[in-house]
Order: C-alpha cells, then structure tokens, then sequence
C-alpha cells in the first residue's frame, strides 16, 4: 500500500471516531431533555437521512473534484453540524446536519481506493479500512461513555487555562469540544490525501438529469448478477448493524442492568468482534472467493438470539464477540466485491452512492421499526429474536438468489473483469 492509503485510513479514523463519540453524547443529551425512549433510534435515522434523500447527487459531487478535497469539505461540515449542537440545537438536528456531511464524504472515502489500488487488493484494503473503522468505532464508543461519565466530566469541567474563559460549563460542552478536535484532526489528514490522477467526464449539474444518471446506475449495479448479490447482503449489513447498536444498548440495559456509559463500551465489544472478522478476512478471503463467506450471515442471525439466554457480563462479552467477528468476515469481501463491479461498470463516485443509498434505506427501515417495537413496549428479548431471524431469513433468500443465477450463467468468471 502507498502513502496515500494510510493518509484515507488516517482521515477515516479520527472522523469515524468523532461520529461514534457523538451519538454517544448526543444520546445522553436526549436523557438529559428527558426525551422519549423511541426517540433515540431516531438519532442514526436522522444521521442516514442524507444518504437516501442525496444518492442522486453526493455521487457526482464526489467524481468532480479530488477526492481528498471532498472529504475536507465534507469533514468541515460535519464540524459544524457538531458545533450546532454545542449551542443547544436539538440534538436530532444537529446530528441530521453530520449526516449530511458524512453522506457527501463517503462516495470519495470508499471510491478513491478503486482509482489508487488494482482489483486484486481491494479485499485487503477494505480489511484494512473496516478493521480501522471498528478500531474507531470501539474507541469512539469507548470515549463517548467515558465523556459523558460524571466522574471523568467533572474533572475535565475542573481543568481551566489561566486567564481565558470559554463558557464550557456542562459535561456535555466538554464532550463537543473533545468531539470536535477529533475531527479538526481527520480534515489535516484530509488534506494530506494525494490527487490519484484520475478524472471523470464533466459532471451533469442539472438535478433532473441527475436523478436520472442514478437511475440508470441503480438498475445496472442490480442487473447485474455479481452486483445483486453483493449490494444486497451489504444493504442488509449495514440495516441490520445500525439497529444492532440500539439494541445492544437495550439489552444491556435490560439484562444485565448497565447505565448508557457501561453499555457503550458493549458497542465496543461487538466492533472488536469485527475488526478481528475484517483483518481475517483480508487475510484469507481473495476476491474470487468473496461469495464463499454468506453462510456466516445465517449463522451470525442464529447467534444474536442467544443473546436473549445471556445475564451476565462475562458471557456477554464473548458473545458479542462472536457476533462481531462473524459480521466484519463476511461483509467485508461482500463490501470489496461491490466495490470492484461498481468500478467495473459505473464511475468509482456513482457507484458508492448507489451502494450507499440502499444501505441506508436499510438503516432507516429497520431502525424505524425499531422504534416502533420500543413505542410498543415490546421485551428485548421478542425484539432481539425477530431480528435474529430476520437476518438469517433473508440471508438464505439471496443465496437461494445466488444459486439460481449461477445455474443460468457462472457469474463469478465476472469478477477480476476490466472496466467497461
């Protein structure tokens, strides 16, 4: 890998840190205004808002200029958005307004490793990245609760510079402006991001003629027989982990009786889980071999409703563990393989943002329902178990999918194929 790669993994790094340690601190921002319980899912839902209601256009933004200058403008965003909420926007809104930026940021994120590595390290590049990811994820989880504890905000409220007063009084000022560092650290890195050299048509402005490029992108990535099958367990991934998060931190609740600082180091766990899965499988999955993995996304459905049987601590632990490394060793040559049919048949930038608009579609549907099993008071455990099944259930759907498209055309002679 060249420089250029460990200056994205950088940047990823300090602004995935920085998202996750904000919904932790936006969370407890809402049980401090003593909002609803159903409220809370509502919170990532707002997040992926601008990855559905932008796909059309966030594609095009990313393909016209350098992808390193995007994600500096799009990281500047996702400042302000934070800064928003440290002046007492309502927490929904201000973490709508990451969102935004986040949804401008990852179609370059995602699709400058197509125009800076060959087809053949993709797999391992996004081992690399997700595992870094989830390396963020632990650790803004992690950093968020410790934030938010009243022993560590205490001491931080304490600290103070001689002759400067910045009007930071509350736990939850403290928490932003530690938050925002994090990402004033993921825009330097940003900037270091080489141009790769590689340049797209004119971009179409019009947005009518926009929705229209990515309709027609949309239809080819799921014609596609490769496309399909790949898009579609990513999509289910991403739904199904988003919701994974509430839930966790429900069940921990729940269960095993931890306040929300303790329960978000569980998140933590399950993103160990994960970038041991991810390291594994840019280890020992090729390219070639990336439909070989979806059987563990059965098993890993099977596996949260053991969650329902699980009381204490140290059994949760491994457990979610388990969950982890199952998630991140089967999505991750999932995520390289869209990656690679993506470039093949559509630019780098259009095809993340057609990948990205269905996740998040995902996202929204199933924490939307989430949110209404919680208005409805359902048990955790009834939740935690639909949701197991739900997830084995559809993963037997797309590899019954995948078999039959494989009895009409060996589609995986497809994959290592040249950009059209």
């Amino acid at each position: 890998m060249n420089r250029g790669f460990y200056n994205i993994m950088a940047a990823q790094f300090f602004s995935s840190l920085a998202d996750n340690a904000l919904l932790i601190a936006a969370i407890a921002l809402l049980t401090v205004m003593k909002s609803p319980d159903w409220m809370t899912p509502l919170l990532k839902l707002f997040f992926v808002l601008s990855y559905v209601l932008l796909a059309a256009f966030v594609g095009a933004f990313a393909d016209s200029l350098p992808k390193g200058r995007v994600m500096f403008v799009t990281n500047l965003i996702k400042i302000f958005g934070c800064g928003m909420m440290f002046f007492h926007v309502h927490p929904l809104i201000a973490y709508a307004v990451v969102g935004f930026g986040a949804a401008a940021y990852s179609p370059a994120k995602y699709g400058i490793l197509t125009e800076l590595l060959p087809p053949e390290k993709l797999v391992a590049a996004n081992g690399w990245i997700e595992g870094l990811t989830v390396t963020s994820i632990i650790l803004g989880t992690v950093m968020g609760g410790a934030l938010i504890n009243p022993a560590i905000s205490a001491k931080l409220l304490a600290f103070d510079f001689p002759y400067f007063e910045f009007g930071i009084d509350t736990a939850a000022e403290t928490a932003l402006c530690i938050i925002t560092v994090a990402y004033l650290l993921a825009a330097l890195f940003n900037l270091r991001i080489p141009d790769t050299g590689a340049h797209y048509p004119h971009q179409e402005r019009n947005p009518i003629k926009l929705i229209g490029d990515f309709a027609h992108c949309f239809t080819t990535l799921w014609n596609d027989r490769l496309g399909q099958i790949s898009l579609a367990v990513t999509t289910l991934f991403w739904g199904a982990g988003a919701t994974l998060q509430f839930i966790v931190l429900k069940w921990a609740n729940k269960s095993l009786g931890m306040p929300l600082d303790k329960a978000a180091i569980l998140q933590g766990v399950v993103a160990v889980g994960v970038a041991i899965g991810a390291v594994a499988a840019a280890r020992f999955v090729p390219l070639k071999k990336s439909l070989s993995v979806m059987p563990l996304g059965v098993i890993m459905g099977i596996v949260v409703i053991i969650m329902t049987m699980v009381h204490t601590v140290w059994l949760a632990y491994p457990l979610l563990v388990l969950v982890g490394a199952l998630s991140g060793y089967f999505v991750v040559p999932m995520n390289a393989l869209l990656q690679h049919r993506g470039h093949v048949l559509m630019s780098a930038g259009h095809s993340i943002a057609v990948q990205n608009f269905n996740e998040n579609l995902s996202v929204l549907t199933m924490l939307l329902l989430y949110a209404l099993m919680v208005k409805l008071d359902l048990n955790i455990n009834i939740v935690i178990i639909l949701f197991g099944m739900s997830v084995s259930g559809i993963m037997l759907l797309i590899m019954r999918r995948h078999a039959a498209n494989q009895r009409e055309h060996d589609s995986l002679s497809l994959i290592g194929e040249h950009k059209h």
